[in-house]
């Protein structure tokens, strides 16, 4: 298989068309290395966690397959609520069997009871293939051992936090937990961690439960390196980031789209697989999601690696991209991000909640030339509080989103503050429905 593995020309219809590719041959190699030899050929393959954060995949397995708790769990985390991103659904439309194979190795190495794919209940299509899929390989003896199970969920963008998608698992809302998952994971009992019941001290980890969430990416990735081997893998991509990454890409370029390339791959060859800016314009910024840094167009030839996005004060993030050209005004795209983030804050930490309304509200009063120079000062310190006490990320991106465009675009800023004339194009969250042929792109609200 080669470069582009993950993504197939086309979409793969039948178990067959799957087996043609080398379907099986992952979980088979599994079975023969045994759990700790399993382990031991992911992390030797350098794979980092696809959904955002990077953590290694082989060092996230150690830790849950060594804790001490009674029943270990496996959860996929399919629900891709992050503006910006349709990679994990484009990998369940067109090759569902790579994730099931995938799902199978990872619970076979941690020794998983039990295996859940959590993903929101409107992805109908990808529930549909997956379903099929999943039937198809359990029939075929190639869905591994452990029962696997498709839990759908709420529209939240909480649902995608992994310590919320447990809550969700367990049948409750998406209200993050205090502790992740590997300290106490799916259906642990030795203490409340809900918001429903507050908390206790841990007693030992007797019943703790650790439990290992991986995106779909992540899991796909794993079934073909088992099958092909860590050396294979690291044959792409660089030394600190192997293999390759999918990309989304939408906004203001010419054909937005997904793409498949090689960690290693300067963010401008990337835009240039979507025909680069539209007529007449030139890029701006660019953002992965809502949970990083600004990336400004100076930087656009910074390498698509966790590694190169850190440096340059960013992040890689699920390399879900949004792009935005010179039409732009960036104070508007900062208040309609803070106005996502504060509306998605599920109020369990009140910084987070207040603190994110707060900083919508002062940043459109900027956007609607009503404040002075003084509200920069109260921006800075709300943006500072806004992580106190925080259950999950979702602070901290307000935090990190904010701050930087303020402190890259702080013309943009100006314009509105001295009654300049200031662009005033109108900005939507990009929270995708479906990418059809040709980049044409349906968003949700």
């Amino acid at each position: 298989m080669a470069a582009g593995f993950l993504l197939p020309e086309r979409p793969l219809g039948t178990l067959a068309d799957w087996l043609a590719l080398g379907g099986g041959d992952g979980l088979r190699a599994a079975r023969r290395l045994g759990p700790e030899g399993t382990i031991d050929e992911i992390r030797a393959s350098g794979l980092r966690g696809r959904g955002g954060g990077g953590f290694p995949t082989g060092a996230k397995w150690a830790g849950v397959a060594a804790g001490r708790g009674t029943h270990h769990y496996l959860v996929t985390n399919a629900a891709e609520g992050e503006p910006g991103t349709f990679k994990d659904r484009r990998l369940m439309r067109d090759n569902p069997y790579q994730l099931v194979e995938g799902v199978a190795i990872a619970a076979f190495a941690v020794g998983a009871t039990e295996a859940f794919i959590g993903l929101k209940a409107s992805f109908t299509t990808e529930i549909d293939r997956l379903t099929r899929a999943l039937a198809d390989m359990t029939a075929a003896g190639l869905a591994g051992d452990v029962p696997i199970q498709i839990v759908p969920g709420p529209e939240e963008y909480l649902l995608g936090e992994e310590k919320a998608l447990l809550e969700v698992i367990e049948g409750k809302d998406p209200l993050p937990r205090l502790l992740p998952p590997y300290e106490l994971g799916l259906f642990a009992n030795d203490v409340a961690i809900g918001w429903e019941a507050g908390s206790r001290p841990v007693a030992g980890r007797s019943d703790s439960n650790p439990t290992v969430v991986n995106n779909v990416e992540s899991l796909a990735s794993a079934a073909h390196i088992m099958a092909n081997g860590s050396e294979w893998f690291r044959s792409m991509g660089t030394r600190e980031s192997p293999g390759t990454v999918i990309a989304t890409v939408v906004g203001d370029v010419r054909v937005p789209g997904v793409h498949e390339v090689e960690m290693g791959t300067p963010f401008s060859a990337l835009l240039e697989l979507c025909g680069g800016p539209l007529p007449g314009r030139t890029y701006k910024a660019a953002f992965s999601g809502v949970s990083n840094p600004v990336l400004p167009a100076d930087a656009f030839d910074t390498l698509l690696t966790y590694e190169d996005f850190a440096a340059r004060g960013a992040g890689l993030g699920a390399a879900g991209f949004v792009v935005y050209d010179d039409s732009v005004n960036m104070t508007l795209v900062a208040a309609e991000l803070s106005r996502f983030l504060s509306i998605e804050s599920c109020g369990q930490c009140p910084p987070c909640k207040q603190g994110s309304l707060s900083i919508t509200a002062m940043l459109a009063s900027i956007c609607n030339r009503e404040a002075g120079d003084e509200v920069l000062g109260e921006l800075a310190n709300r943006l500072r509080s806004v992580t106190d006490a925080n259950r999950c990320f979702l602070g901290t991106e307000e935090q990190v989103v904010v701050s930087s465009i303020l402190r890259e675009f702080p013309d943009d800023v100006a314009a509105f503050l001295e009654n300049r004339p200031a662009l005033n194009r109108e900005v939507q969250v990009p929270l995708i429905k479906e990418i059809h042929p040709g980049g044409i792109v349906d968003l949700g609200t």
